[in-house]
């Protein structure tokens, strides 16, 4: 018999030693093993022999086999075959395996599902956070249906398999054990409604086994089968009622009962949102212009805008629009973000006229999502209309970072009975976190649109933009230097001939007017001073536009072509022509506008929709709209 020592093992670090040819060295494989180990594997480079010894009466066998049960009665011995070279040039790796239950995706968002053993069903925001990412299957990959896909229980195809996220379920451990119990993977009465999960069981064989009435699938386990993959489709944004946190649980049933839940990552935690887009952002996407019965010198004048800014312009025709020409209201672009994939998504608003049907039969189709928030038996107003919902840049305010800028929109709470938007779609837009809105004052607008008064561009400096506001003040100021000028007879609209035409004095000289425009210029700076606070801004990052303001029962509509009310498509700019005063052959208002505007880097076009937008209480920005990029931040890697 040879000499034989033996050694121990620690889980902490390489253990060494050194082994005299014709010696044997017993692996204390027991006394190293981590708790809970059933079985373990043992391999060794071509220098030394590995044997595994199941009895001392029996012969040792070589490890030609892996996962050796792990029981009293099994040893593992290692001899040297010849001499080393060097030293440390023969190694022996030993490694144990327990029975586990354990259900994974990619809560390290990585783009890959890997094993872990931490808490699953923990879900934590920010660059170090972890949790599973789901994609709502709001698209419709395949052109012959007719709704999204997450409206019915199969996979349709590989990209609608693409917009779903991988769970695997991995089970080890003798096959015995599945005699008698069952694995059983089950979700919540509360979650059922908001996911859909498939078992895929073959090539193209994906079977729906949880959701909606389904609240538990038992895995069938064949003799050596160790995992199991699922793919899992979102069904449901988060709300008021759902924060977007969804939970998945596997557990191993005797006869079926739930009796007792394993240790090893039962618990599986997913989350869920959407993005609204950016309100600049360099990189445009396809841009939509409703083509109706008068506004084709309008549609020129922004196509040559597109072509300019290098944009694909989309025109959506009478037979889609039914003469609606108010796109901006009727819907609002986002994207939903996993870390296998992006898509865009229209988010379409209640306003439900003409155009209601554009987004859904339109734009849904694949990998284009589609979503919209029903009132909760309110009466629909204004403000619910998509102009009054604007997202700001990325911002930072008193050190808390909003990479994905903030949504803005109107309200009206300064005051009791007021118009405001929805609580439907307010809740909606609250529950998403990443893009916390800040509510504004606009209900003194007839209108009631947070793109009536403001707009942002992009510009050099610490924020990358400026936020534009309309302002009475800088106009009255303008026309007054004018005035002083020796201009005071020049006239407003005098380029339009069915217009009623007002010079620089009459204006200045009418206090109602004034008095009118005082009002307006109060709601304006309100706003102003919650857009400082909330966006982190000075003054130096605000840029006042003149405009004046008409008011009827409190409610203001713009005098002349609301310029704020623009169109950004990078460094350029469609803006409403105001036709204002001529001062040298020029309008006094855009040269004023330029001045302020083309010193950033900006290209101001201004473009005509007096009668095809103004005087319908709209401008530019109202009748058309426009997809960006993505951000480049992932959501998830936000703190709210």
């Amino acid at each position: 018999m040879s000499q034989q020592r033996t050694i121990r093992l620690s889980l902490q670090q390489h253990t060494s030693t050194v082994c005299v040819l014709g010696t044997e060295i017993s692996i204390d494989i027991h006394g190293s093993a981590p708790k809970d180990a059933t079985s373990f594997d043992v391999r060794g480079t071509p220098g030394v022999d590995v044997y595994i010894v199941h009895n001392p009466q029996v012969a040792k066998v070589p490890t030609c086999v892996p996962r050796w049960p792990l029981d009293a009665g099994v040893e593992v011995v290692v001899t040297m075959k010849a001499p080393s070279n060097a030293v440390n040039d023969n190694k022996v790796s030993l490694s144990w395996r327990g029975k586990y239950i354990s259900l994974d995706a990619d809560t390290t968002r990585s783009g890959a599902v890997k094993r872990k053993t931490t808490d699953k069903v923990k879900w934590t925001w920010g660059p170090d956070g972890q949790g599973a990412i789901l994609l709502v299957n709001c698209d419709r990959d395949d052109p012959k249906s007719s709704d999204m896909d997450n409206m019915d229980f199969c996979v349709r195809s590989y990209a609608d398999l693409r917009d779903m996220s991988c769970m695997i379920l991995r089970t080890q451990g003798p096959d015995a054990i599945f005699d008698d119990h069952k694995l059983v993977l089950h979700i919540s009465v509360s979650d059922a409604e908001k996911v859909g999960v498939f078992h895929a069981r073959a090539l193209k064989d994906y079977e729906h086994v949880l959701g909606s009435d389904e609240l538990s699938y038992v895995v069938d386990r064949p003799s050596g089968q160790e995992e199991d993959t699922f793919y899992v489709e979102g069904l449901a944004f988060p709300d008021a009622d759902f924060s977007g946190l969804i939970a998945f649980h596997v557990t191993l049933s005797v006869n079926h009962p739930l009796v007792f839940f394993p240790p090893d990552g039962l618990s599986l935690g997913w989350r869920e949102s959407v993005c609204l887009s950016p309100s600049l952002g360099l990189t445009l996407l396809p841009r939509f212009i409703p083509s109706v019965s008068d506004n084709a010198d309008f549609v020129e004048a922004v196509s040559e805008l597109a072509r300019k800014a290098r944009c694909k312009l989309t025109i959506c025709p009478e037979v889609e629009n039914r003469n609606d020409r108010w796109i901006q209201d009727e819907m609002e672009f986002g994207y939903v973000q996993a870390p296998h994939k992006t898509f865009p998504v229209v988010f379409d608003s209640p306003r439900d006229r003409e155009l209601q049907d554009f987004p859904f039969k339109s734009i849904l189709g694949p990998d284009f999502g589609y979503v919209t928030r029903e009132p909760y038996n309110e009466t629909v107003s204004g403000l619910d209309s998509f102009g009054n919902l604007e997202v700001s840049p990325p911002v930072t305010v008193r050190r808390k970072e909003y990479p994905l800028g903030r949504i803005l929109i109107g309200s009206s709470f300064p005051r009791v009975g007021g118009r405001r938007m929805t609580k439907a779609v307010r809740d909606f837009l609250y529950a998403q976190k990443v893009q916390p809105p800040v509510e504004l004052y606009v209900d003194w607008l007839c209108v009631g649109h947070v793109d009536e008064f403001l707009s942002f561009v992009p510009a050099p400096g610490r924020q990358g933009f400026r936020l534009l506001l309309a302002s009475l003040s800088a106009c009255y100021k303008l026309f007054r230097e004018k005035q002083e000028e020796g201009y005071g007879e020049a006239r407003l609209f005098e380029e339009l001939e069915t217009v009623t035409t007002t010079t620089i004095d009459e204006i200045l000289a009418n206090e109602n007017l004034r008095r009118e425009n005082d009002y307006v210029q109060s709601c304006i700076d309100w706003n102003r001073d919650i857009l400082k606070r909330e966006l982190g801004l000075s003054e130096k990052d605000i840029i006042d536009l003149p405009q004046l303001f008409t008011v009827i029962d409190k409610e203001a509509s713009a005098f002349f072509p609301d310029m704020v009310n623009m169109i950004v498509l990078g460094k350029h700019l469609g803006i409403p022509k105001p036709f204002g005063p001529l001062v040298n052959g020029q309008c006094c208002l855009e040269e004023n506008v330029r001045s302020l505007l083309e010193p950033l880097g900006l290209t101001c076009t201004f473009i005509n929709d007096f009668f095809t937008y103004h005087t319908l209480l709209g401008e530019v920005h109202c009748g058309t709209n426009v997809r960006r990029k993505p951000f480049s931040f992932k959501w998830w890697n936000m703190i709210p």
